[in-house]
């Protein structure tokens, strides 16, 4: 993926494209600091929001509703008088690129990316010199009152909390091979949501109970992903490791520990909802606003999901085929360091196709180039819900969840996806 972008006149600017490249230079450090998936996801949501609204305050045309009517920042006031600015896009870029800054540890390595942008823009002559400072005041308060915000959504909280200690007894979740890492984000469930006003509403139906007796619904099951995963062809492989978006997967070489660079899962469909802007064309408002409602719905369904992980607290296939049926058996991919029901893949990727699907129709076919950059091939999908299909199954395929978490978790997502759209949903 190509980052710096040769433009030559305003008008002919691909917006789409530049707005994603952009946008990924902030995956780019996430992947760098290791940002857990509802982090990452947090991130996304704060980032774009920023675009988002630059682009409402200076007029941009919209096809839908306003996002944050339905959203807890209804009636925020932002109290930043618009400037009139030539270039609302260069300044909407430029904010979510200081927000990234501001909302990211290793943010700084973003400064290098601002001055880029910068200095294409002065160059494609989307902005001059005179009107450059005006732009870029603007911009950086506009993610300061968007970092105002996101200080008050209870992260810079999340530290304060009982840690968390693993329950004794069978069924609970264990630290998992091979890093053994710590649950991670117990406490997720503490963030506020965009646009869900009771989490309750949206739990999943009960899991099956640790039940070890043959022909029980948990055990039936475990041995599911236990011969499933043994009987792996090449396509069903390549899938799981087409999803796997394990931010967290460790390589050991002797002694050392390696980390291995992976997309996070709300990472991968934000980038699919770059694509999907690009061969659609959209201008750069509505490529704002659809990266904004996704990076928001993102964030509240791993909200949902952390929640049922850790009031479910269930043990991962990996733990109980090693203490009970075979000790050397180690699934497709690593096991991610948290509970296991429902499974956070498919409750982000279907509610994220719920919602692309109904701002970019039924059947939407695209190429998912997502992976690319770490060394993955594109793969084509007729649909975003059958992309989200897919990514569900992953992880049997991967040996890392059983099928009820699969099969709830889009039942979960679709839940949240439904709600968000129907919200924002309607057309003008």
């Amino acid at each position: 993926m190509v980052m710096n972008v040769s433009l030559a006149k305003p008008k002919e600017i691909n917006w789409p494209k530049v707005y994603t490249q952009q946008l990924f230079h902030i995956t780019e450090v996430m992947v760098t600091d290791v940002a857990s998936p509802p982090v990452a996801a947090r991130i996304y949501a704060y980032s774009t929001l920023a675009t988002y609204l630059i682009s409402k305050e200076a007029g941009m045309g919209f096809e839908h509703q306003d996002i944050l009517g339905q959203t807890y920042l209804a009636g925020q006031n932002w109290d930043v008088e618009n400037p009139g600015l030539s270039s609302p896009e260069f300044a909407a870029i430029y904010a979510m690129l200081k927000v990234g800054e501001a909302i990211m540890p290793s943010g700084y390595l973003l400064k290098e990316k601002q001055q880029d942008w910068i200095n294409t823009a002065l160059k494609a002559k989307i902005i001059n010199k005179k009107s450059l400072q005006v732009h870029l005041d603007y911009a950086s308060l506009i993610a300061k009152k968007v970092m105002e915000v996101a200080k008050k959504d209870g992260y810079l909280q999340l530290s304060t909390l009982t840690r968390y200690t693993p329950q004794q007894g069978e069924g609970f979740w264990y630290p998992t091979p091979p890093a053994y890492i710590a649950a991670v984000e117990p406490e997720w469930k503490t963030i506020k949501p965009f646009f869900i006003q009771n989490l309750n509403e949206y739990e999943p139906a009960p899991m099956a109970p640790f039940d070890m007796t043959e022909g029980s619904s948990f055990h039936t099951q475990l041995m599911e992903v236990y011969t499933t995963t043994n009987e792996l062809g090449e396509e069903k492989k390549l899938i799981a490791n087409f999803w796997d978006c394990n931010p967290f997967k460790v390589q050991f070489s002797g002694h050392m520990a390696i980390g291995v660079k992976k997309i996070s899962p709300g990472g991968h469909w934000i980038g699919i909802t770059g694509i999907a802007a690009q061969k659609a064309a959209l201008s750069f408002a509505e490529t704002a606003y659809i990266h904004a409602l996704v990076g928001m719905t993102l964030h509240d369904a791993f909200i949902s999901c952390w929640k049922a992980k850790y009031e479910t607290d269930r043990i991962r296939p990996e733990t109980v085929i090693n203490q009970q049926l075979d000790q050397r058996w180690r699934p497709l991919l690593q096991t991610p360091p948290f509970p296991e029901y429902t499974s956070g893949h498919s409750v982000i990727s279907r509610a994220s196709a719920v919602v692309l699907t109904g701002y970019f129709g039924d059947n939407f076919d695209f190429i998912d180039s997502s992976e690319t950059y770490f060394g993955l091939p594109e793969r084509p999908f007729p649909s975003f819900l059958y992309a989200s299909e897919e990514a569900a199954i992953s992880r049997l395929y991967g040996g890392i969840h059983f099928r009820d978490a699969i099969e709830e978790g889009v039942k979960q997502g679709e839940k949240i996806g439904n709600m968000v759209w129907t919200k924002v949903g309607t057309k003008k």
